[in-house]
């Protein structure tokens, strides 16, 4: 009997082994992605929105869910049952916000020229003219309210004839408006600037709206540079985050309160940045999210309002993994989104007296169970200049420390976003081990989640000291036994981008192949076709015409990839997408013409309809079958 069960075992653990399989591009755009659409009126039950790629159709099937907020089973529902408590109401229920496109100018020819209705031509006379991946046609983001129960969409604008967004473009949504608790109010973001000053500044301010006397009230106008997310706590006080610089869009982020006219800044002391933060229930503390060494945690700071208390920031959570959101809180627990370079998203509930985590949500759990993951292991390096530099390594599934694996360096984006424990659709960790790769993933110069001083220091030294951070850590792992030192590859987009560029002028026949997607190659057309004219302001120096500033020139020139392209040597894929405004496409061109005229072995991938992501499913199938296809290729 011993025998026969023996010998059952080893045939099931047989099976169990041969099922295992790795991610794969296809695979991992079978991954379901949940997003949190809020909890009911009574807040016991939280509303899921689970969205699925659908390849052949080129978009998204969603699917929407209750559960309780303790855990228990998802329970699907229509979309019509959504019935999320509504922050648009008022709080004495009278009035609904919404907001929508106002056409304020003209600037189309059908609009300036009303016999031509089939031009289709645009007339600017000042900058703004683009913003991310769409042109400038006139309309703007209006904010409206309207009686509760009202049918017609009308409502009253708050912004008549204003030439500005609310909610703010590309990316704001209605967390940029909030009502004042009596219902008397409106409270709003807006960046009021037109022209030239909008695309070189980054004030955007919080404005108050009387319903009474219709007058607005700009409460933030002495800080020039970002404020936003606007939340009241239960005893009144309002709350919000706000960036100090005008036009440095990676400044420190603080929470600041505002209460009877009293304005504190509660983490201008601590030494870090705020991602996201909510409100404790009795309105004494903010709970908030933010980068620290390589991971997104929980935090919290108190607010003493007018006790002669300083404000004290405290890290709740600590682990291997990304808290991404904070959704709401429930007597002791935070419901939370988290995500780690193995898992895309779930909700987990944090106890705040014995600071652990549980799992609410497991709706990749049969994915995940039937592949083998990769292993994250977390290393320190330490610098040209002596500091020690946290450097993240992704084994593959398996791995094996006998053998010798082709390795690839990865090049961070932003140039100042956190290189965290998130769970990416393109730049997927998990897939890239999976497929056979060492992925090494420093922590470089200009990583938030170090410091204020670490974070800034990339700011006009893009080819400087981080270039020497990238090869300190490729370097430090490549002593490794289990790294084929012939076979180094480099990645990256964006920033990223741009350091693939420069690093191929420079790598000493480190690396065999290099990727680059929408990386900045020619600083100086960068500067003259980008839409958001702060940002290379400010990281760059100035404008390339200005010949005095010497810090400028060091970039336009010293640092600019364009000027080494005579030291290239070595394979490259370049991707490029065609609405991308950010990092405009002649700059991948540029780059693959000069690739092509030396005779290196390149490629370009285009993708007309996508911006400086790649978000259609059977566009993203085709950049991760071109992406590994070139590294089976040329490493």
């Amino acid at each position: 009997m011993k025998n026969a069960l023996l010998m059952i075992s080893l045939i099931l653990s047989s099976s169990l082994m041969m099922a295992q399989k790795t991610m794969t591009p296809e695979l991992l755009w079978k991954v379901e992605r949940l997003s949190v659409m809020g909890l009911d009126k009574e807040g016991s039950t939280i509303y899921i929105q689970v969205k699925t790629p659908n390849i052949d159709e080129n978009n998204f099937d969603s699917k929407y869910y209750i559960m309780s907020v303790t855990g228990g089973d998802l329970v699907e529902i229509k979309k019509e049952d959504v019935a999320t408590t509504d922050k648009n109401t008022s709080p004495d229920g009278a009035y609904k916000l919404f907001h929508k496109e106002v056409h304020i100018e003209d600037i189309k020819g059908t609009d300036l020229y009303k016999d031509l209705e089939k031009s289709d031509a645009y007339v600017f006379t000042d900058l703004d003219i683009r913003h991310w991946d769409t042109w400038q046609d006139g309309s703007y983001n209006h904010l409206f309210y309207k009686k509760s129960g009202a049918d017609d969409d009308t409502g009253t604008d708050i912004m008549p004839n204003e030439p500005h967004h609310t909610p703010q473009r590309p990316f704001g949504g209605d967390e940029d408006y909030i009502w004042s608790p009596d219902s008397e109010s409106i409270y709003y973001v807006s960046k009021k600037l037109k022209g030239k000053a909008y695309a070189t500044s980054t004030n955007t301010d919080i404005y108050k709206f009387n319903l009474e006397s219709k007058t607005t009230e700009n409460i933030t106008e002495d800080n020039k540079g970002y404020d936003t997310n606007p939340a009241f706590s239960s005893t009144g006080a309002l709350a919000w985050l706000q960036m100090k610089t005008e036009g440095y869009e990676a400044d420190k982020n603080d929470i600041v309160v505002l209460h009877n006219g009293v304005k504190q800044n509660l983490t201008n002391r601590w030494d870090g940045t705020v991602n996201s933060f909510l409100w404790s229930n009795d309105g004494n503390h903010l709970f908030f999210t933010a980068p620290i060494n390589g991971t997104i945690q929980l935090f919290k700071v108190n607010y003493p309002g007018k006790k002669r208390i300083a404000p004290l920031v405290e890290q709740l959570s600590e682990g291997q993994f990304d808290v991404t959101s904070i959704i709401d809180q429930k007597d002791n627990t935070l419901l939370v989104t988290r995500t780690d370079m193995n898992h895309a998203a779930e909700i987990f509930s944090f106890n705040l007296k014995d600071k652990s985590f549980k799992e609410l949500t497991r709706i990749n759990q049969d994915l995940y169970n039937a592949i083998d993951l990769p292993k994250v292991e977390k290393r320190y390096v330490t610098t040209t200049d002596g500091k020690q530099m946290l450097v993240w390594v992704i084994l593959p599934p398996n791995f094996d420390a006998s053998k010798k694996y082709p390795t690839l360096l990865y090049a961070q984006g932003g140039p100042q976003s956190a290189l965290s424990q998130f769970y990416s659709y393109r730049w997927n960790f998990q897939l890239m081990a999976s497929q056979g790769y060492i992925i090494v993933a420093p922590n470089r110069r200009g990583m938030p989640g170090h410091g204020v001083e670490w974070n800034e220091a990339i700011s006009k030294d893009w080819g400087g000291q981080v270039m020497d951070d990238y090869l300190s850590a490729i370097d430090a792992i490549a002593k490794e036994p289990y790294v084929d030192n012939d076979r180094l590859g480099a990645i990256g987009a964006s920033y990223g981008g741009y350091s693939i560029f420069y690093l191929a002028g420079i790598h000493n026949k480190r690396f065999k192949t290099f990727i680059s997607h929408d990386g900045v190659f020619d600083t100086r057309t960068m500067y003259g076709t980008t839409e958001e004219l702060f940002f290379v302001n400010h990281d760059f120096g100035g404008p390339y015409w200005d010949k005095d500033n010497k810090t400028a020139q060091k970039v336009y020139n010293e640092f600019n990839p364009i000027t080494k392209v005579s030291e290239w040597d070595t394979p490259i894929l370049i991707i490029q997408g065609g609405k991308d405004f950010r990092v405009p496409i002649e700059q991948s061109l540029s780059a693959y013409q000069a690739a092509q005229l030396l005779g290196i072995k390149s490629k370009l991938v285009y993708f007309p309809e996508e911006n400086h992501w790649v978000l259609k499913p059977q566009n993203a199938l085709v950049w991760q079958r071109e992406f590994f296809k070139w590294l089976k290729e040329t490493l």
